[in-house]
């Protein structure tokens, strides 16, 4: 009886704690973000025509030539959220080498002659970034264009009306979210 008296203060003080950190608290945090943030809140949905087909935070695999490509996901079944991860592979590791070197080639094949930008034949960390660096798509743009029938001026505009600044203007680089780009591409009238 007299331990059942001493353990009982401890075992309010979970229960508490389990009920005010594990339910209250979280059902408090998740109703203020969907007033204040619902689109973020609800997992920023990207929609067209009432369906959803992506989220802006997690990137897609175009595969199509007259669609701006990702960069690469270094997941074995690319751009799947379920197993969102890094390949881990190190700067001296030789796979590495052997992925980027395979990358280059494919991305001169794809879009010609000339720089290749790194984050388009790296992974990122999650390997699910929905971005790419502007230079990127600018570099897409032309094959883009041609894929479509679409002047290369158009598409180039509307690469700079998707683009995205860098954070405070020195962190990060300017970028743009492929998903949003090419939602905007097939929002433009036919050639």
């Amino acid at each position: 009886m007299n331990i059942f008296r001493e353990l009982r203060p401890a075992i309010s003080l979970v229960a508490l704690f389990t009920l005010f950190t594990g339910l209250l608290l979280p059902a408090a945090f998740t109703g203020v973000m969907q007033l204040a943030l619902p689109f973020q809140a609800n997992g920023s949905l990207l929609t067209r025509n009432g369906q959803v087909i992506g989220s802006a935070l997690i990137g897609q695999n175009f595969a199509s030539p007259g669609y701006f490509a990702p960069r690469p996901s270094a997941l074995d079944k690319p751009y799947d959220a379920a197993t969102s991860g890094a390949s881990n592979l190190g700067p001296a590791s030789a796979q590495l080498l052997t992925n980027v070197k395979a990358n280059i080639a494919g991305y001169l094949k794809a879009y010609g002659a000339g720089p290749v930008p790194a984050d388009a034949v790296t992974a990122s960390g999650s390997g699910l970034d929905p971005d790419i660096s502007l230079e990127n798509a600018l570099r897409q743009a032309p094959a883009v264009a041609a894929a479509r029938k679409l002047a290369l001026s158009t598409v180039v505009k509307l690469v700079h009306q998707q683009t995205q600044p860098s954070f405070l203007g020195i962190v990060g680089t300017d970028h743009v979210n492929v998903l949003q780009l090419n939602m905007a591409l097939d929002a433009l009238p036919p050639a």
